[in-house]
């Protein structure tokens, strides 16, 4: 039999467990204590048959102790920790990390589905494969997991939690999923397993995979320019999904660890602070094996489980490829529930078998992976895909929808030919046919980094433009990407002229540029720390302010108005002079509009004025809006600043924040004002609002756009 751990280290930990000192031990074997201890030490091992004799000893198989690849089932049983309360008087209302999601299962794969991708082993150069399960138990099946996971030890915490949730939201939802649970019999559990990844590699304590996700808060160990994440907060959404707060965990490890790599188990839970018979406690509790050298024997660590463990835990994985089963306990989706049908609608509609919230929640990760990782997904000449995503629903163990992967070029088929087109160099420099990808190179200037002025270099970023698709969805968008090919920025193109035929435009940066390309990992470095803990768009960050500056994320602006111009001069036909076709839809085009004249400020020039607007509300219910000033004949024009406000009925109404500023044509912006360009007749900005800064419901307001001088105060 191949050995695990080292005998050594393996009987020392197991006489702990057992309570058993090596004298103990060398009583019952009729040895010496130096020959115990010799053992410990690693200075000899024992005989073959002294090896049945330790067996018998410690209540365990003699394949056990050759193997050493788990603990003995013998000593201090798996239980529940739970952190006492601090102190000084402390308390906390529950993880303040898991604050920064909203409980969306759309939300949660494309974190988790980031931290798998930035988990990817990489030496055999094969995609990580990342499967979500969605699994509704009732009944039996429900009873059986609830003793798995020692509900009886638990439900106390739980009603000191319902007793307190008036006070706290965390309260309010964990009451919400025991009531849920209890009243209508079900609890659905959403399994993430990954494949050919690094695993939870580590000690339980020390600096390592395992205690940075498991133990801490806020801690990112990601290695390379490339990774997704950089803030630590992405685990949060694990048990922001879990209206129980609870998240079991087996990880099978790339790197061993006690001398075995399967089967590495452990649990945590988060709840808010609470007082059970009058003692408190802090919060989160682990689920584990108490660690013998802690004190007491309180404090649990991971115990490597045999497998009707991890089979009653629902947490059995398909193989011994690397990777870590993440499974969310009472995972609830709000998106779901508003898409749900009532009860009795289900009723009248003979489908009262509560399915139909898990298929709205299959259907939205299905539709979340494919729109933000399909670029992942997507292979072509000698580039393979990084990674496979899959989704299935089963209810007590009986498949409800058969597991679906997650195919890009059905659910983005303009896109993924572009990508390909791009790794095959089968690219064009103009569209002249249906089907082809034209190609163009965009700089992002990179500052230098400390508050210094100046240009580290021209980051050549790589634009792909094609024809759309009706399954692409919104046409005349733009989605940028880095090195780990997940989609951070979607971004319309407005102020194009109408009969443009639709396009779809892929914009690579960093790494996903290419090996090749110039500065590709200080972009990838400047890029990262551009990007909020969404991982959803580039801007002013704190961490882009603190390396670099006040005004680096100006450099981004910058090449967003490139990718403007660049994607403009590939869609747009240029015009004939004088040609019939050219005058034929002029005429139609032709449209009454306001005049607009620029006010003159008293004794003073004439100013820039708004022309047109156009505005819309965007997938994440920010207002989009795309104006046009009119300039006058100015040999110097003042800067002007745009300001969006909620239109109300008297007064000045709440100024909104914007969270993206560009410019498109005939101007510049720095620092969230216009400056527009000399000789200039006309100038064209966009810009996003900051839905974070809605006093209300975007759906339920009216937009003022005002163009104010100077800093717009």
């Amino acid at each position: 039999m191949e050995a695990g751990e080292e005998f050594g280290p393996w009987l020392a930990r197991q006489l702990k467990i057992a309570n058993k000192s090596q004298a103990e031990l060398a009583q019952e074997l009729n040895l010496t204590r130096a020959a115990v201890s010799a053992w410990i030490t690693k200075r000899s091992v024992p005989r073959p048959t002294v090896m049945a004799q330790i067996a018998g000893a410690l209540g365990t198989d003699l394949g056990t102790v050759h193997t050493r690849t788990t603990d003995t089932q013998v000593g201090l049983p798996v239980t529940w920790y739970h952190r006492p309360g601090y102190q000084d008087g402390g308390r906390d209302g529950g993880n303040a990390a898991a604050f920064a999601f909203d409980a969306d299962v759309q939300v949660l794969a494309r974190e988790t589905c980031q931290n798998s991708l930035d988990e990817r082993l990489v030496d055999n150069g094969r995609p990580v494969r990342v499967r979500y399960t969605i699994h509704e138990l009732t009944g039996e099946k429900l009873e059986a997991f609830r003793a798995a996971v020692l509900w009886d030890e638990l439900q106390p915490h739980y009603s000191a939690v319902s007793e307190s949730a008036a006070d706290q939201k965390v309260g309010r939802v964990v009451d919400a999923g025991v009531r849920d649970m209890f009243d209508k019999g079900r609890l659905i559990l959403l399994r993430i397993d990954d494949y050919n990844a690094s695993g939870l590699t580590g000690d339980d304590y020390g600096d390592g995979k395992f205690a940075a996700v498991v133990r801490r808060q806020l801690e990112s160990l990601k290695s390379g320019r490339g990774a997704g994440g950089s803030y630590g907060l992405g685990k949060a959404t694990l048990w922001a999904t879990s209206a129980l707060g609870m998240v079991l965990i087996n990880s099978t490890l790339s790197v061993p660890h006690e001398g075995r790599t399967e089967r590495r188990v452990i649990g945590r839970l988060e709840l808010p602070w609470r007082s059970v018979d009058g003692v408190p406690w802090a919060g989160p509790a682990w689920l584990g094996r108490p660690d013998p050298e802690t004190h007491n024997a309180e404090v649990v660590r991971s115990w490597w489980a045999d497998e009707e463990t991890v089979e009653r835990l629902h947490l059995t994985r398909d193989n011994d490829e690397p990777g870590t089963s993440f499974l969310i306990v009472g995972a609830y989706d709000v998106a779901s529930l508003d898409q749900g049908t009532s009860d009795a609608d289900e009723e009248e509609n003979g489908n009262d078998d509560g399915t139909h919230d898990i298929r709205v929640m299959h259907r939205r990760l299905v539709e979340a992976l494919s729109r933000d990782f399909w670029a992942a997904m997507t292979g072509g000449g000698s580039r393979l895909p990084l990674l496979e995503t899959s989704v299935r629903t089963w209810r007590n163990d009986e498949v409800v929808i058969e597991e679906e992967k997650v195919d890009p070029t059905d659910t983005q088929p303009s896109r993924t030919r572009a990508l390909r087109a791009f790794y095959e160099g089968t690219t064009v420099d103009r569209l002249t046919e249906s089907g082809q990808v034209a190609l163009r190179t965009v700089p992002l200037r990179l500052p230098l980094s400390g508050g210094r002025r100046g240009t580290l270099g021209a980051h050549q970023g790589v634009l792909l433009v094609t024809e759309a698709e009706d399954k692409d969805g919104p046409p005349n968008h733009v989605h940028s990407l880095r090195g780990n090919r997940m989609t951070i920025k979607r971004s319309g193109v407005f102020g194009l002229p109408l009969g443009v035929t639709q396009f779809q435009g892929v914009l690579l940066l960093g790494q996903a540029a290419g090996e090749s390309a110039p500065f590709a990992e200080d972009a990838e470095e400047f890029l990262r720390a551009a990007e909020p803990p969404e991982h959803d768009r580039w801007g002013q960050t704190e961490e882009l302010t603190l390396r670099w500056s006040h005004s680096a994320h100006n450099r981004i602006a910058a090449l967003t108005t490139e990718v403007n111009a660049a994607v403009k001069d590939l869609v747009v036909r240029q015009k004939r002079p004088g040609s019939q076709e050219s005058a034929k839809l002029r005429k139609k085009l032709t449209v009454p509009r306001r005049s607009a004249t620029p006010k003159r400020v008293s004794g003073g020039p004439a100013l820039p004025v708004l022309d047109e607007l156009t505005a819309e509300i965007g997938e994440n219910r920010e207002w989009r809006i795309t104006a046009e000033v009119k300039l006058p004949r100015a040999d110097e024009l003042p800067a002007m600043t745009p300001v969006v406000l909620v239109d109300v009925r008297s007064g000045s109404g709440p100024r909104l924040d914007w969270a993206e500023l560009v410019a498109v044509d005939g101007c510049e912006v720095k620092g969230g004002t216009l400056h527009f360009l000399p000789g200039a007749r006309k100038a064209v900005f966009r810009g996003s609002t900051d839905p974070t800064s809605h006093p209300v419901r975007t759906e339920l307001t009216r937009l003022v756009l005002e163009l104010r001088a100077g800093t717009g105060e």
